[in-house]
């Protein structure tokens, strides 16, 4: 039977659930599914409607209005509902965690210790920050797990994490500053490429062209940097010719101000994820009320009912 258990939790995990089913979710899914980690029909995904739950239908995935279902089918269950909403979920299926289950958080600014007083004491938690390129396979994440997740779970979710990208280890405070790193970081990212893009509209480019032309010189970029290991700097320095072109315009971006810009932007996201993580959803104010709750469980949609109609 110890072989029948070891069969048993090898391929559950297999069965990969989703709690929220928007882009984020998405995106790991996809990755996922497309590395081979896991089949699509051993896929579950939950969300209120179906408007979000069509795409995961679309890729061969199976789908539920319940939250529950998904605890009580799928060991390894990712939580990909938006912040606030996050803590009424956790209590929701909190009667249903076992110590069988890894469960992995995306929600921006929930802190491990808020997840871990939600769930129960032996529940196996991990935090990991995802970005929206996992869906291209080219994530960036780091993940920082909580006090009864072990080594084993940290090396089997990373190795699923890297199908959807790059995938590190971290304490748990670099978590918020890679919210605003490279969570946020896609959308300043976006920005600077539309805007080298409209450069060179204005100088007579057709707009598909520079489109294409900045995103690709992004991404040669960043290869370059990722593959040679090299300084930013000293590619810059490559590129500048004395008294060329590049220096031109380099000096107008310092004029601008770019650089001081580009880190209060990152600084800005990451104190607001902070800010997200010190004051969470009113529910988790309310967690000793609704895990009393649970105990009479009848009681907690009244109980959480009134709360809510007093605050």
């Amino acid at each position: 039977s110890g072989v029948m258990a070891a069969a048993a939790e090898e391929s559950g995990w297999r069965r990969v659930g989703f709690v929220g089913a928007g882009r984020m979710a998405e995106a790991i899914a996809q990755g996922l599914i497309q590395a081979g980690k896991v089949e699509a029909e051993h896929v579950l995904a939950s969300a209120p409607s179906d408007r979000n739950l069509c795409r995961f239908r679309a890729m061969g995935c199976q789908t539920t209005h319940s939250n529950l279902e998904v605890l009580h089918s799928c060991s390894l269950v990712f939580f990909a509902t938006k912040p606030h909403i996050l803590p009424a979920v956790l209590v929701e299926v909190a009667p249903a965690v076992t110590a069988e289950h890894i469960l992995v958080s995306v929600a921006a600014g929930v802190s491990l210790s808020t997840l871990e007083k939600l769930l129960p004491p032996m529940a196996r938690v991990l935090r990991v920050s995802p970005n929206l390129p996992c869906i291209v396979q080219e994530g960036a994440m780091v993940m920082a797990r909580g006090c009864c997740a072990g080594s084993y779970e940290a090396q089997l979710l990373r190795s699923l994490l890297e199908a959807c990208g790059q995938c590190e280890e971290v304490p748990e405070a670099q978590v918020d500053v890679h919210t605003g790193l490279s969570g946020s970081g896609v959308a300043f990212v976006c920005a600077f490429s539309e805007a080298l893009a409209e450069g060179a509209i204005k100088m007579g480019m057709p707009s598909g062209l520079a489109h294409r032309i900045a995103a690709q010189t992004l991404l040669g970029t960043a290869k370059v940097l990722l593959q040679k290991g090299q300084h930013p700097a000293q590619l810059r320095t490559d590129v500048c010719t004395p008294g060329g072109t590049t220096i031109y315009g380099l000096h107008v971006l310092e004029q601008g101000g770019l650089r001081a810009t580009a880190m209060s932007a990152v600084e800005a996201a990451t104190c607001r994820a902070r800010e997200l993580s010190r004051n969470p959803s009113p529910v988790v104010a309310q967690v000793p009320s609704v895990l009393q709750a649970l105990q009479g469980e009848g009681a907690l949609a009244h109980r959480e009912h009134s709360s809510v109609a007093r605050s």
